[in-house]
C-alpha cells in the first residue's frame, strides 16, 4: 500500500513537473516571460495603426517597422505609443530582434516640424535595437527645400545610435528595402492586411492562453485525484472511479476543443495558400504558423502528461474496486466459514449404538456436501486473491492474510470434518466390536441353555458336549474383547463417561459367560474323565519297583529328563535376569538418547520462540516510533494534536526510540548468532547486560506516560495514528511492551535452563538469569524510589539501592545520659525501609486513588539513619521474625518485624554486607596509619621476663603483615579459653557460636594490632551473629605510651559496663546484658577478663571488647575519643557504629 501511494506520488510530481515545462513553453513561445503584453489589451492602440509591423525583412533579414502617414501622431499619448512599440517589437523572433529593426517613417504628406517632432520621439522612446532609420521627407517644393536647409543645418538635434537617412522618393527606399518586402502604398508587392493581421495574433495569443490554462487545470486535477482519499466499500469506491472518469472526460473534451481552435488558426493563417498555392507567405506570417505549430505540440504534450497520470489514477482506482469487492466477498465468506466452524463444533456427540453412529456419519457427510460450496467460494476467492498479487495489486500487504486466512480457515474444516469422521469410524468399530461381543455372549448362553443335561452323564456327550464348548470359545479371538486396558487406550479419543461405562458392562458379561463357560468345561471334563479309567486284572506291584537297585531306562531317563527339566528351570531365571539386565542397559542407553535429543528440540523450541518474539517486538517498537511518534512531528497533522499534548512527545515515549535502536541494531542480530547453539545464548545476555540498564529508565517515565495517556487519550490525532496503522489495539497497549518484554526475557531464561542443565552453557544461562532478575529488581525498586516525598536532599548521594520493603517497626530510644526510654508503643508503625550503601530511610507508605500507575503507592519520608553510625542485633526473642537496627551506640533502637523469616535473613544479610565493607574500609586506612607510627618507635630489648615480650612478638606480627595490609585473615587462628581463676579444674574448650561472635565481629584493638581471638571464624560471613557494627576504636593513648604503641590491652582495676548483649552465653563464658556493671577480677589471655557480674553477682569469663570503663554517672556506651583519656577509657564494642570508629577517634589518631 505504501509502495503504491509512494508510485502514485511520483507520477503526480512527474505530470506536474511536465505541465509546468508546458506553461513555461508557451510563456517562452509567446515571449511572455520578457514582455507580459497581449494584442488583446491595446487592440485599440493597434487598431490606430501609427505603425505596423508587415512582415517585411531588411537583406540582412531585419524586421521593417512602417510608420505610415498619420496626421495626428504627435497627438498620440506616450503611454500608447510606448505600448504599441514595445508589442511589436516583441513579436519577432529573438534571433531576428538580435539584428535589429528598420523603421520606414512615410512623412510624404507631411510638414517638416511634423517630421522632426516624430523623429526625434521614435528614437528617443524605441525599445529595442535600431539597425537603419529610413525617412521619406514631404514632396512639397517648399518642405522639402526646407527639410533639407533644417537638416543640414540642424544635423546635430538628429545623432542617433543609428544613421538616419531622408529620402526624397519612394524609389530611393527600393535601394535600401527590396519591393517585395514592402507593402503596396511604399510601392512594394507585399500583401498585408492590418486587420487580418490583427485578428492572426488576437487568435494566437488566446490559443496560447488557453494551452496554458489547460496545463494548470489539468495540473490542479491531478492533484485533486491524487489527494482523493479512497473509499472502505464498493458502492463509494464505484462513485468515486465514475465521478473521476466523467471528470476526465471533460477535461479531454476541453483538450479536444482547445487542438480544434489551434488547428483553425493554422489554417487561417495559410489561407492565402490554400487560394493560391503561388502565393508564399511573408516572415511574420510564417513565424505566426511556427508559434502555432509550437503551442500545439505543447497542448498534445499536456494530454500526454495526463494521459499516462490518469492510467495510473485509474488503475489505482480499479484495483481499489476490486480490493473492495475482495473485502466484501472475504468478509461474507468469512462469516459462512464460521457458522460452518460453529456447526461443525456442535458434532462431539460420538454415537451410543451403532445405528446412532451410523447416523451420525450420514449428517457429517450431508453437512460436508452443503459446506462445500462455501469452501469452493473461499478457495476460489484466495485464488482470486493470489491473481491480484501476481498482477502487483497495491494492496498486497492487506491482501495475502486475507488469502492465508482463508486457506487456513478452509483447511481448518476439512481437518475438523476428517477428525469428526475419524472419531466417529472409531466410535463405529468400537460399537461393532461391542455389538459382537454381546452377540458372541448371546450365542454363548444359548449354546449352555441348548446342551441337555441328561445327554451329558454319558462319556460320548460329555466328550461332544465339551468340544461344542471348545469349539465355540475358538471363535471369541474373533468376537470377544481381549483386553479391557487396550480398548481403553486404542479409543480413548471417544470414550466418554456412558461409553466408557458401556464398555465395562459388555466385558463384565463377557466375562461372566466366559466363566460360566469355564465351569462348564470343568464339569464335563470330570464327566468325561470317570470313564477313562483303565480297568486291569492284575493289580500292578509298585514295591518291586521301590525295592529295585537299579532303576529301568525308562525310569532314568525320566528322571534325567526331569533333571535337564529343573536345571532348564534352575538356569532360566539367571538367563532372564541377565537378558533382562542387558536389555534394560541397551534401553538406558537408548532413552539417554532419546531424551538428549528431546531437550535439543525443546532448546531450539525456546530459541525460536525468543527470536521470532524479538523480531516481532522490534517491529512494534519501529511501528509506534513511526507511526505515532514521527507523526506528532508531522505539520500536516499538528492541527488534530491537542494543547495538552504539544511538545510532550518524550513524556509519553519515554526513551523507546533508545530501546529500539539497541534491539534492532545489536540484540536481534547478535541473538541470531546463537540459532545453532541455544544453549550457549546465555552468553549474549551477558555481553550486554550494561545496555539493558536502559528499561530503568524507560519504566520511571512510565507513570507519567500513563498519566499523559489517560489525560489525552480520545485526542484525534491518536484516533487518527490507529487508523493509518489498522491497530486494533490502542496507542497505550504498545507503550506497555518494553515493560512486558523485559519481564518477558526471565521467563525465557527460566526455559532454555530447564533444557539445558547438563550443557557447555548452563553456568551462563543462569548468571544470565540472575542478572535479569537484577534489572528487573532494580526497575521495580527505582519505581519505588521516585514515589518518596519530602526528602530534602539527593537520593542519589545516599549510594546504591539495595533493598526495600515494609515492615512493622517499634522504637526504644534512650535520651541523654539518664537513659530515659520513650514511652514504650504497644502498636507498631507500619513503615516501609529502603536500605542505601550509606544510610536507611523510613518512610510512610501511602496508598494512591488512582487507575495504573496512578495507583501506585507513594511515600512520605519521615527519617533516616547514617550506615556508619548503625549496628544490628539479628535475633530479638520471642519472634524470630524481628532484628534490631540501632544508632549512636543504641541511643536509639529501632525494632523490625519482618513479614516471613526469610525477608529478615536477607535484611540482615545486606545489613551485614554494608557493614562489614565499611568496617574493612576503615581498617585499612588506619592500619596503614598505625603502621607509619610504629615503625618510628623504639621497639624494646628482647628478653624472656620483660612485660613487653608480647610487644616484641606483636611487632614482629605487625612487620610481617606490611606485605599485605589489607589481609583479614591473618588476624584469625583457633586456641581454647583461659581457665577461670578459681575453678581451673575446668577443662579448657572452644568457645562457641556467641563467643565467636564477641570476639569476631568487634576488634578489641586498635584495628587489629593487639591481635585477634584465635577463633576461625570468618568474617566475611558470620551467619550465627546477632550483633553487628562497623565501628572500631583506636588505643587509649596511655596504653599507647606503656606498650609503644602495640600490644594487648592491660588490666585497669575498677568496674566496668557491659556494651554488648550476650544474654545466652556458652558453657565457657558469662552471660551479660548491655547496661550490667561488672568488676574486673582476672585478666586472662587473648582479650578476656574474669569479672563479677554486680547485677547478677554470678562470675566468669568475658570479652574485654564487650566492656566500657564506668566513669561517674557517664552512658554505658560511653566512648572517650581524645588522647587524654584515661588507661581505663578502653574501647567501644560492637555496639559501636562506624561514624565513632571513624569520626573523632581516626583524626585523634592521626593527629
Amino acid at each position: 500500500m505504501r509502495f503504491w501511494l509512494r508510485n502514485e506520488e511520483m507520477a503526480l510530481e512527474e505530470m506536474v513537473q511536465r505541465l509546468n515545462a508546458v506553461s513555461k513553453h508557451t510563456d517562452e513561445i509567446m515571449h511572455q516571460d520578457i514582455t507580459p503584453l497581449c494584442a488583446a489589451d491595446i487592440q485599440d492602440q493597434l487598431k490606430k495603426r501609427f505603425a505596423y509591423l508587415s512582415g517585411g525583412r531588411g537583406q540582412d533579414g531585419s524586421p521593417v517597422i512602417t510608420f505610415p502617414d498619420y496626421p495626428a501622431f504627435s497627438e498620440v499619448p506616450d503611454k500608447e505609443f510606448q505600448n504599441v512599440m514595445t508589442y511589436l517589437t516583441s513579436i519577432p523572433s529573438l534571433q531576428d530582434a538580435g539584428i535589429g529593426f528598420i523603421l520606414v517613417i512615410d512623412r510624404r504628406q507631411d510638414k517638416w516640424t511634423s517630421v522632426k517632432a516624430s523623429v526625434l520621439r521614435i528614437a528617443a522612446s524605441f525599445p529595442a535595437n535600431l539597425q537603419l532609420v529610413l525617412v521619406l521627407r514631404p514632396t512639397g517644393f517648399f518642405q522639402r527645400t526646407l527639410s533639407d536647409l533644417a537638416f543640414k543645418f540642424n544635423r546635430d538635434d538628429f545623432k542617433m545610435k543609428v544613421p538616419v537617412i531622408m529620402l526624397s522618393s519612394v524609389p530611393e527606399l527600393h535601394g535600401y528595402i527590396d519591393k517585395s518586402q514592402l507593402t503596396e502604398d511604399l510601392g512594394g508587392t507585399l500583401d498585408y492586411c492590418h486587420t487580418r493581421w490583427l485578428c492572426h495574433r488576437t487568435a494566437i495569443e488566446s490559443f496560447a492562453l488557453m494551452v496554458k490554462q489547460t496545463a494548470q487545470m489539468l495540473q490542479s486535477f491531478g492533484t485533486e485525484l491524487a489527494e482523493t482519499e479512497l473509499p472502505n466499500d464498493v458502492q463509494s469506491t464505484s462513485s468515486v472511479l465514475c465521478a473521476h472518469t466523467e471528470k476526465k472526460d471533460k477535461a479531454k473534451e476541453d483538450m479536444r476543443l482547445a487542438l480544434d481552435e489551434g488547428q483553425s488558426i493554422l489554417e487561417s493563417i495559410r489561407e492565402p495558400l490554400s487560394k493560391s498555392p503561388e502565393q508564399s507567405l511573408n516572415q511574420d506570417q510564417l513565424d505566426n504558423q511556427t508559434t502555432v505549430q509550437r503551442l500545439l505540440a505543447q497542448l498534445n504534450e499536456t494530454e500526454a502528461a495526463f494521459d499516462e497520470f490518469w492510467a495510473k489514477h485509474q488503475q489505482k482506482l480499479e484495483q481499489c474496486l476490486q480490493l473492495r469487492h475482495f473485502e466484501q466477498d472475504f468478509r461474507e465468506v468469512k462469516a459462512a466459514l464460521d457458522v460452518l466452524a460453529q456447526k461443525i463444533a456442535t458434532f462431539t456427540d460420538v454415537g451410543n449404538s451403532l445405528a446412532h453412529v451410523e447416523h451420525l456419519l450420514k449428517d457429517l457427510a450431508s453437512f460436508e456436501e452443503k459446506s462445500s460450496a462455501a469452501v469452493e467460494r473461499a478457495r476460489a476467492l484466495s485464488l482470486d486473491g493470489e491473481q491480484l498479487i501476481d498482477n502487483k495489486h497495491y494492496a498486497v500487504d492487506s491482501i495475502r492474510p486475507k488469502c492465508h486466512e482463508l486457506q487456513h480457515l478452509c483447511d481448518q474444516l476439512a481437518a475438523e470434518v476428517t477428525q469428526r469422521r475419524g472419531l466417529l469410524n472409531k466410535s463405529l468399530e468400537l460399537h461393532g466390536l461391542l455389538e459382537a461381543s454381546m452377540k458372541w455372549c448371546d450365542e454363548g448362553i444359548y449354546l449352555l441353555a441348548s446342551q441337555p443335561v441328561d445327554k451329558c452323564q454319558s462319556q460320548d456327550g460329555a466328550e461332544a458336549a465339551l468340544q461344542e464348548i471348545e469349539k465355540f470359545l475358538e471363535t471369541g479371538a474373533e468376537n470377544k474383547i481381549q483386553e479391557l486396558n487396550k480398548i481403553y487406550q486404542d479409543y480413548e479419543p471417544i470414550l466418554t463417561q456412558d461409553l466408557m461405562e458401556h464398555v465395562q458392562k459388555v466385558f463384565q458379561k463377557q466375562e461372566s459367560m466366559e466363566e460360566m463357560f469355564h465351569r462348564r468345561q470343568a464339569s464335563l471334563k470330570k464327566l468325561a474323565a470317570k470313564q477313562t479309567r483303565p480297568v486291569q486284572p492284575v493289580a500292578p506291584r509298585p514295591e518291586a519297583l521301590t525295592k529295585s537297585p537299579c532303576p529301568s531306562p525308562g525310569v532314568r531317563r525320566g528322571s534325567e529328563n526331569n533333571s535337564s527339566e529343573g536345571n532348564a528351570l534352575r538356569r532360566g531365571p539367571y538367563r532372564r535376569a541377565k537378558s533382562e539386565m542387558s536389555e534394560s542397559r541397551q534401553g538406558r542407553s537408548s532413552s539417554t538418547g532419546d531424551e538428549e535429543e528431546s531437550l535439543a528440540i525443546l532448546r531450539r523450541h525456546v530459541m525460536n520462540e525468543l527470536l521470532d518474539t524479538e523480531r516481532v517486538y522490534v517491529e512494534e517498537l519501529l511501528c509506534v516510533l513511526e507511526g505515532y511518534a514521527a507523526e506528532m512531528d508531522n505539520p500536516l497533522m499538528t492541527h488534530l494534536i491537542s494543547a495538552g499534548l504539544q511538545n510532550k512527545k518524550d513524556v509519553l515515549f519515554g526513551n523507546m526510540e533508545e530501546i529500539y535502536h539497541f534491539h534492532n541494531r545489536i540484540f536481534l542480530r547478535e541473538l541470531e548468532n546463537y540459532i545453532d547453539c541455544p544453549e550457549l545464548v546465555g552468553r549474549c545476555f551477558l555481553e550486554r547486560m550494561e545496555e539493558f540498564q536502559i528499561y530503568e529508565k524507560y519504566c520511571q517515565n512510565k507513570p507519567r506516560s500513563e498519566s499523559l495517556w489517560r489525560q489525552c487519550s480520545d485526542c484525534p490525532f491518536f484516533q487518527e495514528c490507529q487508523k493509518k496503522l489498522d491497530h486494533k489495539l490502542s496507542l497505550d497497549s504498545y507503550l506497555l511492551k518494553p515493560v512486558q518484554r523485559i519481564t518477558k526475557y526471565q521467563l525465557l531464561l527460566k526455559e532454555m535452563l530447564k533444557y539445558s542443565k547438563s550443557c557447555e552453557g548452563a553456568e551462563d544461562l543462569q548468571e544470565a538469569l540472575s542478572s535479569i532478575l537484577g534489572i528487573l529488581k532494580a526497575v521495580n525498586d527505582s519505581m519505588h524510589l521516585i514515589a518518596i516525598t519530602g526528602y530534602d536532599g539527593n537520593l542519589s548521594d545516599l549510594g546504591k539501592l539495595l533493598m526495600q520493603g515494609s515492615f512493622s517497626v517499634w522504637t526504644d530510644h534512650k535520651k541523654g545520659h539518664a537513659k530515659v526510654k520513650d514511652l514504650a508503643r504497644f502498636k507498631p508503625m507500619q513503615r516501609h525501609l529502603f536500605l542505601h550503601e550509606k544510610a536507611v530511610l523510613f518512610c510512610k507508605k501511602r496508598e494512591e486513588n488512582g487507575e495504573g500507575y496512578e495507583k501506585a503507592p507513594s511515600y512520605s519520608y519521615k527519617q533516616s539513619l547514617n550506615m556508619t553510625a548503625v549496628g544490628i542485633t539479628e535475633n530479638v526473642k520471642g519472634d524470630v521474625k524481628k532484628f534490631e537496627i540501632w544508632y549512636n551506640a543504641r541511643e536509639e533502637v529501632y525494632i523490625i518485624q519482618a513479614p516471613t523469616p526469610e525477608i529478615k535473613a536477607a535484611w540482615v544479610n545486606e545489613i551485614r554486607k554494608v557493614l562489614t565493607s565499611q568496617l574493612q574500609a576503615c581498617r585499612e586506612a588506619s592500619q596503614h596509619r598505625v603502621l607509619e607510627q610504629s615503625q618510628s618507635l623504639p621497639l624494646p630489648a628482647s628478653s624472656n621476663t620483660s612485660p613487653s615480650k608480647g610487644n616484641a612478638r606483636n611487632v614482629k606480627k605487625l612487620e610481617e603483615r606490611k606485605t599485605d595490609p589489607l589481609s583479614l585473615e591473618g588476624y584469625v587462628s583457633s586456641t581454647t579459653l583461659p581457665k577461670p581463676p578459681e575453678k581451673g579444674k575446668a577443662s579448657p574448650t572452644s568457645p562457641d557460636k556467641k563467643a565467636k561472635r564477641h570476639e569476631v565481629k568487634s576488634d578489641p584493638t586498635p584495628f587489629g594490632l593487639r591481635g585477634w581471638s584465635k577463633t576461625s571464624h570468618p568474617l566475611e560471613a558470620p551467619e550465627d551473629n546477632d550483633g553487628w557494627s562497623s565501628a572500631e576504636e583506636p588505643i587509649n593513648s596511655s596504653d599507647a605510651e606503656e606498650e609503644g604503641g602495640v600490644g594487648p590491652r592491660k588490666l585497669v582495676p575498677g568496674k566496668y559496663t557491659v556494651v554488648v548483649d550476650d544474654e545466652k552465653g556458652s558453657p565457657n563464658t558469662l552471660a551479660v546484658r548491655s547496661g550490667d556493671v561488672v568488676e574486673v577480677v582476672q585478666e586472662g589471655e587473648e582479650g578476656l577478663w574474669y569479672v563479677r557480674n554486680l547485677t547478677s553477682s554470678k562470675e566468669g569469663w568475658v570479652p574485654a571488647s564487650s566492656l566500657s570503663v564506668l566513669l561517674g554517672k557517664s552512658s554505658s556506651a560511653q566512648c572517650l575519643s581524645s588522647p587524654e583519656s584515661s588507661a581505663g577509657s578502653a574501647l567501644l564494642s560492637n555496639s559501636s557504629s562506624c561514624s565513632e570508629s571513624c569520626g573523632a577517634p581516626l583524626s585523634d589518631l592521626q593527629g
